[in-house]
């Protein structure tokens, strides 16, 4: 008897229809899986028979039984098809009724006890289901929170196959998943650095509010233990809180990738990445043989903060041209292109020199100018270019040791928000959020300047050396600066205090 059942396959962040034909018919028994299953799928020959047989169903030993897996060209990987198949041995071989399956998608990877396991990137496949119009998707128990998030289509939480064939054939009915409420209460306590922990460093501190309000890249050069890892540590505590939208969109990179944490349903807090300098260019930008979200994936919507910046190799940072200019990133392989989001802030922190204490005003430096020259050589010019932000974090003096009333992240969160809530308004169908989003048409129609305004930056480009990419920024990190003083237009110091952000790279 031929059997077909419904399952997905996550190829890049989207789902796609993975249709499984099982057929039991006499013959020289075997098991016998096809339609370029990988190793794992391929183990499912030795874990089926044994989760069946353990659930208290008879397994068909004495039949040939062939597994496709359609469409054939797409090769599969991942034990999330044990479910489907199992189910499809079991309906063909008249132990479930054919009709029970119509209309539904399965997935689920099984123990040999019959215990349904969880896989990754469910979410994505239940948001798949609901698009293509299933009224059902069978998923493992402990992905049903976070798969109940794709609302319109029936999430159905299986803990076994037992219960599960007992659903079937209408036995024992399994309750529906349903999703918790959406709430982002954001409180200071939820962070484990809050502003007001940093002592002193305002300069730095209005800067990063800068790069919060506009989702701008930020670079800081300091010596050692002058804060800036706290500081970056402690940026997240400003950005606003996440849409339904944004966290949808996050947790399911985050559960494609295998990264979501345990007993999480949903990501409501923007992520923070912090990769260590030895990373490898796959593991920033994505890739492998079946391509999965990078590190610069994993801050969508977030932070991706590299610390001792020109310690990471200059291939990997070239890597990030593409995504910190576009907002994503294409992965190309033999078996096609992949597209992963990569809207994040990049927060870079370095050295001044090799030893630290270059420009220091209590610590001499030991470098020599070549060694200088190499070490700065190291960041190549189009990565500065896409840099919107650069500040001195300077040695902290004695008197701010002991100063009692600093800023918390609240009070600096609510500006930061203000000022988003200002860019929505703007750009409300225009598919941008940030004023760093914005392209060159954007720009013209959004960042009009006064005749004293244009004087300045014309004389900024030429003492500067502005390229076109580094004028166009300077008006989007001034637009956001005008944001945050609830200034309909970019005035004089808007534009100025822009760019003195470029003088360091520039």
């Amino acid at each position: 008897m031929l059997t077909r059942i419904s399952s997905c396959a996550v190829i890049g962040l989207d789902g796609e229809l993975i249709t499984i034909e099982v057929d039991v018919s006499n013959g020289f028994p075997a098991f016998i899986v096809v339609g370029l299953p990988d190793k794992s799928v391929d183990e499912s020959r030795q874990r089926i028979p044994a989760a069946i047989r353990n659930s208290g169903f008879d397994y068909p030993f004495s039949k040939k039984i062939v597994v496709n897996l359609a469409p054939a060209d797409l090769k599969k990987e991942g034990a999330s098809y044990d479910l489907p198949i199992a189910v499809g041995v079991l309906v063909s071989s008249g132990q479930l009724k054919e009709y029970s399956i119509l209309d539904s998608v399965f997935i689920g990877e099984l123990s040999l006890d019959g215990q349904v396991r969880p896989c990754r990137g469910v979410l994505a496949s239940a948001l798949w289901a609901k698009e293509a119009g299933y009224k059902n998707i069978f998923v493992p128990y402990e992905n049903s929170k976070e798969a109940s998030f794709a609302r319109g289509v029936k999430i159905l939480p299986v803990k076994n196959l037992a219960e599960l064939c007992a659903h079937l054939n209408g036995v024992k009915i399994i309750s529906s998943a349903y999703a918790e409420k959406f709430e982002t209460n954001l409180q200071e306590q939820e962070y484990e650095i809050d502003m007001s922990h940093v002592m002193g460093q305002e300069s730095a501190k209005r800067a990063l509010e800068i790069a919060s309000a506009g989702n701008h890249n930020i670079a800081m050069s300091g010596p050692p233990g002058s804060g800036k890892t706290m500081l970056s540590n402690a940026m997240c505590s400003i950005l606003p809180k996440m849409t339904f939208e944004e966290s949808i969109e996050v947790t399911k990179i985050h559960s494609i990738a295998g990264c979501l944490p345990f007993g999480v349903s949903i990501i409501k807090n923007r992520p923070f990445r912090s990769p260590h300098h030895t990373a490898s260019g796959a593991a920033i930008v994505g890739g492998g043989t079946f391509p999965k979200p990078g590190e610069i994936s994993l801050a969508h919507r977030g932070v991706l903060f590299l610390d001792e910046f020109p310690e990471f190799s200059r291939s990997v940072l070239e890597n990030l041209r593409q995504p910190l200019e576009d907002g994503k990133i294409v992965v190309s392989r033999a078996q096609g292109s992949f597209e992963f989001p990569a809207r994040f802030i990049l927060v870079a922190s370095y050295n001044p020199c090799p030893c630290g204490y270059l420009g220091d005003s209590e610590r001499e430096c030991v470098c020599s100018q070549y060694q200088i020259i190499k070490y700065k050589n190291k960041i190549s010019g189009p990565i500065s270019d896409r840099i919107d932000l650069n500040i001195e974090v300077g040695r902290i003096p004695f008197e701010k040791f002991d100063e009692s009333k600093r800023e918390t992240s609240f009070e600096i969160r609510s500006r930061v928000e203000m000022a988003r809530e200002i860019q929505r308004k703007r750009f409300f169908g225009l598919g941008i959020l940030t004023n760093s989003e914005m392209t060159s048409q954007m720009v013209k129609r959004f960042c009009v300047l006064d005749v004293q305004s244009k004087a300045i930056l014309r004389q900024a480009v030429s003492f500067l050396h502005l390229s076109a990419r580094s004028f166009h920024r300077v008006l989007k990190v001034a637009r956001t600066i005008a944001d945050l003083s609830c200034e309909e237009n970019i005035k004089e110091q808007h534009l100025a205090e822009s760019l003195q952000y470029r003088q360091k790279t520039d």
